[in-house]
């Protein structure tokens, strides 16, 4: 259908690189420091983020080399998302993939990178560096389970 936008037409799997970077809201829930519960496999989302997240900007310090500075960054690609359960709800990767299409305030929709924000779906202003901890471990004392529900309905 002429004028339907390209995450209407089109699966992940056929979108170009740049619209699939496109699709990233800004919300940083995916560079929180996250725990798997060894008896669960549950995955628990922390309110403390990666130490190249810059928290106020929600944006990767540097995107492009990531994973040679945290190993265990997750590239999000069309062939590893259906096995990314820890996603967010609102995440536009994950609601694509289920069928559903981008909420009201992506910034896809809206035209505005603000939009996340204030809709309160990203972590701006919510989290602490890796760094200041004293233990990796330490990042337990600031699980936030509730940030992988739905946000900004």
């Amino acid at each position: 259908m002429a004028g339907e936008p390209f995450w209407r037409r089109k699966t992940l799997e056929q979108m170009t690189a740049q619209e699939w970077e496109s699709l990233c809201d800004g919300c940083g829930l995916c560079c929180l420091v996250r725990f798997e519960e060894e008896d669960t496999g549950e995955v628990v989302p922390t309110r403390v983020h990666c130490k190249l997240f810059d928290a106020q900007a929600c944006v990767c310090t540097d995107y492009a080399n990531r994973q040679q500075y945290v190993p265990d960054c997750v590239k999000l690609t069309p062939g590893n998302i259906e096995t990314l359960a820890w996603m967010p709800l609102s995440c536009a990767y994950r609601r694509l993939h289920e069928g559903r299409d981008l909420a009201d305030w992506h910034p896809l929709i809206s035209g505005d990178p603000e939009s996340v924000h204030r809709a309160g779906v990203s972590v701006r202003g919510q989290t602490l560096n890796e760094d200041a901890l004293a233990e990796p471990e330490d990042a337990l004392d600031f699980a936030a389970p509730d940030l992988i529900a739905e946000r900004g309905r």
